[in-house]
């Protein structure tokens, strides 16, 4: 199985030039672009997504020069904002602000046709989100080795509440349980924000969660407690919270990332353009910053590398999926 760690990894050293527009027209990026831009979000304004999707929209249409429309399309896991960019004009002026939904809702929706790497030209991977593993303090661990200790202690008594039913948490989860050995009783809510105020309470047990500005006020005044982050690297906002890679779990790499696609057969000359603006943004101090604050690392590389993870990806989710027979409900 390729970790989201190793594929990174190819993503930032490839230097090869990225596009998959061998069979469109070519669209001239020298008069690109030359109307708005339409960037779409397949969730509801005022997520984390939607967050940092408008963060990037307004620092990337500085670059180009362009204006840059953010348009919410939420719904079905982010497969309604896939067909609709996937159906779009392969002309640069629409894209599909992703996050790692799109390599799992196929599957969990079975909706094979949607492919990523078959309806989507790559352009440019712009974030990593990690999640947290958070516990209430009534939980009698305080590190990944004491926390797998107890749910061996008690299988299946301790509640973990996900954002839904195959969602990347939920996903993640999985993946624990089966390399950790142990078991839990999963119960899915509509999104972190619904699940939270009962982690608080104490009506479930733990989350593993990347509404990292939503939890943390609460870990830092002690109503919650991190215990590790499931990717490979630390969260930049919780510098003494370790993995559970480096602890308990060797190679464990599970999060969520974000990025840019757009239609299929995109121009290469176009996404040359964009992916150069979008390089110049991540590499921005102010842009770094303001992803840090919403608990995201820049990432960056050529669209065709992005690609890679994304394919990979899917294939990862689509036999978890499979394995599991996680659904949508």
């Amino acid at each position: 199985m390729t970790t989201i760690s190793g594929q990174r990894r190819t993503v930032l050293r490839a230097m090869a030039a990225c596009g998959l527009g061998a069979l469109a027209p070519a669209v001239r990026a020298s008069g690109y672009p030359d109307r708005p831009i339409r960037m779409v979000v397949a969730f509801s304004p005022g997520g984390p997504t939607d967050v940092l999707a408008r963060i990037i929209a307004r620092k990337l249409g500085e670059q180009l020069p362009a204006s840059i429309v953010v348009e919410n399309r939420p719904g079905a896991g982010g497969n309604i904002a896939s067909e609709l960019v996937a159906g779009s004009a392969a002309d640069g002026h629409t894209f599909l602000y992703n996050s790692s939904s799109i390599s799992i809702s196929p599957a969990l929706f079975g909706r094979p046709e949607l492919d990523p790497a078959r309806i989507f030209t790559p352009v440019a991977y712009v974030a990593t989100v990690p999640l947290v593993l958070i516990v209430n303090p009534k939980v009698q661990a305080a590190t990944p080795a004491e926390f797998i200790a107890l749910l061996k202690r008690q299988p299946g008594k301790l509640n973990f509440g996900s954002s839904g039913n195959g969602t990347i948490d939920h996903l993640t989860s999985v993946l624990f349980a089966r390399q950790a050995g142990v078991q839990f009783t999963h119960v899915p809510y509509k999104g972190n924000a619904a699940a939270l105020p009962d982690l608080l309470s104490g009506r479930i047990d733990f989350m593993m969660s990347g509404s990292i500005n939503a939890f943390l006020p609460y870990v830092k005044n002690g109503q919650l407690r991190a215990i590790a982050a499931t990717t490979a690297q630390r969260v930049s906002v919780l510098p003494d919270c370790p993995t559970l890679a480096e602890t308990v779990l060797p190679g464990f790499d599970s999060g969520t990332w974000q990025g840019i696609v757009g239609p299929a057969h995109l121009s290469g000359e176009v996404v040359a353009k964009v992916n150069g603006a979008m390089e110049t943004v991540l590499r921005a101090p102010d842009t770094i910053d303001a992803l840090k604050a919403q608990g995201a690392q820049a990432t960056g590389g050529p669209g065709r590398a992005y690609g890679d993870l994304i394919a990979s990806e899917y294939r990862r989710w689509t036999d978890i999926i499979k394995e599991t027979g996680a659904t949508s409900s």
